[in-house]
């Protein structure tokens, strides 16, 4: 019985669009991929370079100029068909010395607390600010506490991700409001300042920085923004519901300069048959400076130059043309995912699909994907080829940020979705560093993003 309705159920699922169950063939292409990154990989040994040589690549930095012209030098040395820089004008901020804050219950009375910049912010004044201090659970309690008790203070904001949320990223997407949007909104009730909890769900002494915005506030009007530590915020919280009369100090030294020219790095291999359809994958080249910026994203830079030289180290001849963009200046601008975009829809480039790893180095759970039901019923169909290296997670969703300017006309995008429970432990703050860097995880990471490319440059997108 069971033998007649088989070929009737293959039948109906190929009408619905369902893709070939995958061939012996890409198990096997798998399997290499994964074997010649584990045994004969180079994404560590470029990260340690990036990390440990270079080190943080701020928007605008030195480093950043000696990242972009390292990627060019290594993405030469593979012998791709194309490698080129990608002009775009990028903002730069510095942090300047190290900024110091203290909490005082009383005149002489001080306990210090880590704090950091938020990226953009404006410095204090010569010799900082002290003032009162306000605690408040989010933009929204700004209006119900009014001018009248936010004037002259400044405002600390004290809401944690939240911890029950399995999705890491759904908890940050939660709070991050008050990093990017908490300066702008409180100056308008007049308060001299702002600190925000940094975003992150251990309990530790590193404040996490990020970027924020000013919105269109005029200059004169722009207040500092800082991130306190998880410890620190929590012993904030505590001291003022013993003393709400209690103040708060801080002094920064940051500054905004005038937009200087950086780069996107782009190499690529040109397709055998369709050398016109293009296939992105990418990661951003530029960092926070607290760190070394390893897990954000030096690894997604690291993993998807992999790419490129594990499709070669295999013999594996791509149909379309298959390019690494390393982008600059996701971290405060965009600037270079839009410069790609904008570039691409100028010359008319078909772009089918494009992967970004912005997650972190932990391990590779799967993927998610910002596409239509037709392509994902095709990729649900490659769930099976993965499992066997506990890749089971594949989920409609966003993808990437520096990919996401290049939505439309039918493309694929794709996220690199490792587990993500401890990313938010080193997410932008001074513990981002080579050392928390595992290999192995690393290089499972490359491998998966290589067999997604692998898979859609061989059956295309629907």
């Amino acid at each position: 019985m069971l033998r007649k309705i088989t070929p009737i159920l293959f039948i109906l699922l190929s009408l619905n669009g369902f893709a070939q169950t995958p061939s012996v063939e890409d198990s096997t292409m798998l399997k290499k991929i994964y074997t010649t990154s584990l045994v004969n990989g180079k994404s560590y040994e470029w990260l340690d370079y990036l990390s440990n040589q270079i080190g943080g690549r701020l928007s605008g930095s030195i480093n950043a100029q000696k990242a972009v012209e390292w990627g060019e030098k290594e993405l030469k040395e593979l012998g791709i068909d194309k490698v080129w820089l990608q002009s775009v004008m990028v903002p730069k901020w510095t942090r300047g010395v190290t900024e110091f804050a203290y909490i005082e219950t009383e005149p002489g009375k001080t306990t210090n607390v880590p704090i950091c910049a938020l990226g953009g912010s404006v410095p204090t004044p010569i010799g900082g600010i002290k003032a009162p201090i306000i605690e408040v659970k989010g933009l929204e309690d700004l209006r119900t506490l009014g001018t009248d008790q936010i004037e002259g203070k400044i405002v600390f904001y004290n809401r944690p991700m939240q911890p029950d949320l399995i999705q890491t990223f759904e908890a940050y997407g939660g709070c991050v409001d008050q990093r990017y949007s908490g300066a702008a909104e409180a100056a308008k009730f007049g308060a001299v300042g702002v600190i925000v909890r940094s975003m992150n769900l251990r309990m530790d002494d590193f404040p996490h920085t990020g970027a924020m915005s000013y919105g269109d506030l005029p200059n004169s009007d722009k207040i500092p923004a800082a991130a306190i530590s998880t410890n620190g915020a929590d012993l904030l919280s505590s001291m003022l519901r013993l003393n709400p009369k209690i103040k708060f100090h801080i002094n920064m030294n940051c500054r905004s300069w005038k937009d200087v020219e950086s780069f996107n790095v782009i190499g690529q291999i040109t397709g055998t048959d369709f050398p016109n359809e293009y296939m992105v994958v990418g990661g951003h080249l530029d960092s926070w400076d607290l760190g070394d910026g390893s897990h954000d994203d030096g690894a997604g830079v690291v993993q998807s130059m992999e790419v490129l030289r594990l499709l070669k180290e295999i013999g594996y001849k791509p149909k379309r043309s298959i390019r690494v963009v390393l982008f600059m200046n996701e971290e405060n601008g965009l600037r270079g995912g839009k410069k790609y975009a904008k570039v691409a829809k100028s010359k008319g480039e078909k772009h089918v699909f494009a992967l970004e790893s912005d997650a972190g180095a932990f391990t590779p759970r799967g993927f998610s994907f910002d596409c239509d039901d037709a392509n994902f019923n095709q990729i649900q169909s490659w769930k099976p080829l993965f499992e066997p290296y506990l890749v089971h997670y594949f989920a409609k969703g966003g993808s990437g940020a520096d990919i996401g300017p290049l939505k439309g006309n039918g493309i694929v995008l794709a996220g690199l979705r490792p587990d993500s429970q401890r990313y938010f432990d080193y997410h932008h703050a001074k513990n981002d560093t080579f050392d928390a860097i595992n290999k192995r995880e690393l290089e499972l990471g490359a491998a998966t993003m290589t067999s997604l490319v692998y898979l859609f440059d061989k059956y295309g997108v629907k």
